[in-house]
């Protein structure tokens, strides 16, 4: 099933509860969560106390996708504070296996990134210990950026890869989705779209969230 996964980074912060809610109304189920530390990526967002009171404030499934330096140290707390599912960049992962296991271990998906240059043939050893795999449709950092083109090949040769290996894992994807190629990037193998300006941006974020979940249903009846 298509998830659409709305980006709280593009969401009015002062009103977050009303925000999500607003989403949550048009059907969305998870809710995505950029963290960023100002070192890996050029930008600074939220930390565990910020998800701890978003947590208090949905039942949705609250997807972390941490864009930090180190993150074996952090990617723990991000659970206990209430992530339900917490990835993590190949490129930033001195050990891959072990963060996983540890974000498994305290009861979250433990899923990889990779940034739109790092090709899914590093993932050849690692995919069946992963719960899902994010790919980068932007350079990380800020929204509102447009989707590069060539990560759609990355989804096909990911898709490729988990047939072949029998694999259920979800392929995850994060940059510049929007209303007008949403059905391409379904097509092309994704199960979970992270979308934030084309959402919260838009006048109708409700009505957004129903329409993009419209498009992905019939999108996936056509795979290219």
């Amino acid at each position: 099933m298509i998830e659409i996964v709305p980006s709280i980074l593009s969401a009015d912060f002062a009103r977050l509860a009303e925000e999500m809610a607003r989403v949550e109304r048009g059907g969305a189920t998870m809710l995505h969560l950029d963290v960023m530390d100002g070192h890996f990526v050029p930008n600074l967002t939220i930390g565990p106390p910020v998800v701890e009171s978003l947590r208090k404030a949905t039942r949705a499934h609250l997807d972390a996708h941490l864009m930090i330096e180190n993150p074996e140290r952090y990617a723990v707390d991000f659970v206990r504070a209430g992530a339900n599912s917490v990835s993590v960049h190949y490129e930033a992962c001195r050990h891959l296996d072990g963060t996983l296991e540890l974000i498994r271990k305290a009861g979250a998906l433990a899923g990889v990134v990779l940034n739109p240059a790092t090709p899914v043939a590093v993932l050849e050893d690692i995919l069946q210990v992963a719960d899902y795999v994010l790919l980068m449709s932007v350079n990380p950092g800020f929204g509102g950026q447009q989707l590069i083109p060539y990560v759609l090949d990355k989804v096909r040769k990911l898709d490729r890869m988990r047939r072949e290996k029998k694999l259920a894992l979800p392929i995850e994807i994060d940059g510049g989705v929007h209303l007008n190629n949403l059905a391409q990037v379904v097509r092309a193998g994704c199960d979970w779209i992270v979308t934030g300006s084309a959402i919260f941006h838009s006048a109708d974020a409700e009505a957004t969230v129903r329409e993009m979940r419209g498009i992905a249903a019939n999108a996936m009846a056509i795979p290219i």
